[in-house]
């Protein structure tokens, strides 16, 4: 029994180095800095194109693992993200338009590919050693993917600008220099150290394997006493499955708006009160605080897949996820109103907490429904609801985001005056909105759903 519990260990190692892919918002202002002629929407692209390749890389991944193991997956997964970031170290190497192109073929395609081949191998292998714990044990395998965040937003700040490393607010130590682009070099070794160790420790259970003591429930058996198992194909077939895909992707879209631009959507925050002229703001004060925003969302985001895993499992999946686009729609509608950064902290950090929240039962739903022998290729087709969420969400909330304001910002840093900064103010209120609306929406549409029968995969 005690055994099981080094397969946690190894996902969250895993998972907590993948998660850096929600730490974007922090590059994607200096990348404004070092490209000023890239538009808001063309810094977004590269979010949104690893954020599709990590959920096309799942289904493939997913049925491949499903037939040799997850270690030797996870591994390349680890090797195809650790060579993304190093390639994408060379973007500055290019002229403006060329550079974005790199940088979405290297950190987008080739690292999204990499996350999406990792991410799949700890679950998959967590849901089948815990069938007795799935909402709380999916919840902990992706609390790390959640917790990342935490952790290498201040990194990737601190080294990117030589500052000091920040947890919640608090210099621990200071950063050398790296700068923007050595940066993502520096990333691409850690996790391919991260990743490839944790992989050493997933091991799939014997068939037929079940905790002492635990049986399955009786709706998820046959009148042949076997357990239920849809294959790809029959659970495609199930209108179960297009309705959870539909609400994944309202949901990953929507929470995915927030996380992937929670800096850039700050800092507009804190500059509108200046409006036209020059300010006196801090920007670097600004920038530390979006970081900090960034940190914050994480933790919440890694609780959310502990604490809604565990709810879960006690209320069921449906009434959670009821509650969790309930919460996350009405915090939307009131998201463009929180201009204090204490408000603001409170809003994402809600979002954070829905989100992870719908990303740990997601996991625990498709194995109730649909069972654990394809289990790899089946949440591999509902998690392709998250890329398309993440190419969704972020688009809209660059799309519908309207100019409110051009300001002039100086910084000075010990007495030294710098040069003025042109910083654009968006007012990303339109966006916010729609996707409040549509998850309560979703929220009304689990009032539909119940387990498909057994019958259903014959």
């Amino acid at each position: 029994m005690k055994k099981r519990w080094f397969v946690v260990v190894g996902a969250f190692i895993i998972q907590i180095s993948l998660g850096a892919i929600y730490i974007w918002s922090v590059f994607q202002t200096p990348l404004l800095a070092h490209f000023p002629v890239w538009t808001e929407r063309q810094v977004t692209f590269p979010a949104q194109i690893i954020l599709a390749c990590f959920a096309l890389a799942v289904i493939i991944a997913g049925q491949i693992q499903d037939k040799v193991g997850p270690r030797p997956v996870a591994m390349a997964g680890g090797l195809m993200l650790a060579a993304g970031l190093m390639l994408a170290s060379l973007t500055s190497h290019f002229p403006p338009d060329k550079a974005l192109s790199w940088l979405i073929i290297t950190y987008s395609v080739l690292g999204g590919l990499g996350i999406g081949t990792a991410y799949v191998c700890p679950l998959a292998t967590c849901v089948k050693w815990f069938p007795d714990k799935r909402g709380l044990i999916t919840g902990l395998a992706v609390a790390g993917f959640g917790a990342g965040a935490f952790f290498f937003a201040p990194l990737a700040k601190g080294l990117i600008s030589g500052d000091y490393y920040q947890l919640l607010g608090k210099n621990l130590f200071r950063l050398p220099e790296a700068g923007l682009f050595n940066t993502f070099l520096i990333f691409g070794l850690i996790f391919l150290v991260t990743i490839i160790g944790g992989a050493f420790l997933l091991k799939n259970p014997e068939p037929g394997y079940r905790p002492a003591g635990w049986n399955p429930p009786l709706e998820l058996v046959s009148a042949h006493n076997q357990r239920v198992n849809f294959s790809p194909s029959q659970m495609l077939r199930t209108w179960q499955f297009w309705l959870l895909w539909v609400v994944f992707l309202i949901g990953c879209g929507s929470g995915l708006m927030v996380i992937m631009k929670a800096s850039p959507i700050w800092q507009s925050l804190a500059f509108a009160s200046l409006k036209d002229g020059i300010g006196n703001i801090s920007l670097g004060q600004v920038a530390s605080a979006g970081a900090l925003a960034v940190s914050i969302l994480a933790i919440f985001n890694s609780l959310g897949r502990i604490i809604w895993g565990k709810i879960s499992d006690l209320a069921g999946r449906q009434p959670s996820l009821l509650a969790i686009f309930f919460i996350q729609g009405l915090t939307l509608l009131l998201l463009s109103q929180m201009k204090a950064f204490s408000t603001f902290l409170t809003g994402i950090s809600i979002i954070g907490l829905c989100f992870g929240g719908l990303v740990a039962i997601l996991p625990a739903i498709t194995a109730d429904f649909f069972g654990t022998e394809h289990y790899g290729a089946n949440y591999g087709w509902i998690f392709s609801a998250y890329g398309a969420g993440g190419l969704l969400g972020p688009y809209l909330a660059a799309r519908l985001m309207k100019t409110s304001a051009i300001v002039k910002v100086r910084e000075f840093h010990s007495g030294r005056e710098n040069p003025v900064q042109t910083i654009v103010v968006g007012d990303y209120r339109q966006a916010f909105i729609m996707a409040g609306v549509f998850c309560l929406v979703a929220a009304a549409a689990m009032l539909l759903l119940k387990q498909p029968k057994a019958e259903e995969n014959q």
